[in-house]
């Protein structure tokens, strides 16, 4: 595990006591995460999957989500993500796409498949070639001008 700064154990406390509260409650699993900014938090998140019935309301995605909105912007570079377990593909994605610049994390996958929570599955499957995944996905193409052509047209379009 990498040294970790007096900064970095803050809010990665403030993390796992989200996490921890979520744990004690029926409202998700037991995941918790903050986005820190310039030393503040701008975001924090707990696990809200079955409160909410929305199999994306990871405590990272809730977590960035809320920065987004604070920060009024979608590229939060400056930002930390300290997440209290190692992020799931889908969560792992997000922070790539919001351009953060570090996740910071406390308990591994393997820690959380000894709990139920397994993305090996998850890991295996995107390594597969499309055509093999147990999840079947198609390409249908359709008719009209390609949204891509209409994007690439729009002067006001904004890159992200």
């Amino acid at each position: 595990m990498a040294e970790m700064g007096e900064r970095d154990r803050e809010f990665m406390g403030l993390a796992l006591a989200l996490a921890r509260k979520n744990a004690a409650s029926a409202e998700g699993g037991p995941f918790g995460a903050v986005v820190v900014y310039e030393g503040k938090v701008v975001g924090e998140g707990r696990n809200q999957v079955t409160a909410t019935n929305d199999p994306t309301a990871h405590a990272e995605i809730v977590a960035i989500r809320e920065a987004a909105r604070k920060l009024k912007r979608f590229d939060l570079q400056g930002c930390v993500v300290y997440t209290s377990c190692e992020p799931c593909p889908m969560c792992l994605a997000a922070a790539y796409w919001a351009r953060v610049d570090r996740v910071v994390y406390s308990a591994t996958q393997n820690e959380a498949a000894a709990a139920g929570f397994d993305d090996a599955f998850l890991y295996e499957e995107l390594a597969k070639p499309i055509p093999a995944r147990s999840l079947k996905v198609e390409r249908v193409t359709g008719d009209g001008e390609d949204p891509f052509a209409v994007w690439l047209a729009n002067p006001n379009r904004i890159p992200y």
